[in-house]
């Protein structure tokens, strides 16, 4: 009873907090509200037990998406004096746009119906842990370390590379 109890308010958070991503005048503020949202969705995947799944999804999208949408923001100075007002056909047919998506997205979601599986065979073992996963990528018998490694090299000379390419050179005057 806990858990569903917990499934509910996450889903209530996450759809108001996407809700409020999408009408909110302020892009700090739906940036913020994006990265509410990221981490209640990161709770979904802590209730499936998928540890990993919740933990790269808050990294990679709370962490250094949501970094870069901001930065992208700051950049962009979005501000309402600079914002050119959209004509009344504009909205309409965006909003028309929108319903008709929806529409086909519901009518898809009706259609396909799912099947569901009573019977589960259980093996005892976790296969879904962060433990489980280290063992498997980086035990020598499977050979992933080395391309880890690798991974993890190339990673960090972009980085570099990507802060030498934005590094701005002085001018001699």
């Amino acid at each position: 009873m806990d858990l569903l109890v917990l499934f509910y308010v996450l889903s209530a958070v996450t759809l108001a907090t996407a809700f409020l991503t999408i009408i909110s005048k302020n892009p700090i503020h739906s940036a913020i509200y994006l990265v509410i949202c990221f981490f209640s969705i990161g709770g979904h995947f802590l209730m499936f037990n998928a540890q990993f799944l919740a933990i790269v999804h808050i990294i990679v999208y709370a962490g250094a998406i949501m970094v870069l949408f901001l930065f992208t923001i700051m950049l962009m100075n979005l501000n309402k004096q600079g914002e050119p007002h959209k004509p009344l056909l504009t909205k309409i047919a965006a909003t028309i746009s929108f319903c008709l998506v929806a529409f086909v997205l519901l009518a898809a979601f009706i259609k396909a119906q799912g099947t569901v599986v009573t019977d589960y065979v259980t093996s005892g073992q976790d296969y879904q842990s962060i433990k489980k996963l280290g063992t498997v990528l980086l035990d020598d018998k499977e050979g992933f370390m080395v391309p880890f490694e690798f991974a993890s090299i190339l990673l960090l000379t972009a980085m570099i590379g990507a802060v030498l390419l934005s590094k701005k050179e002085k001018q001699m005057d």
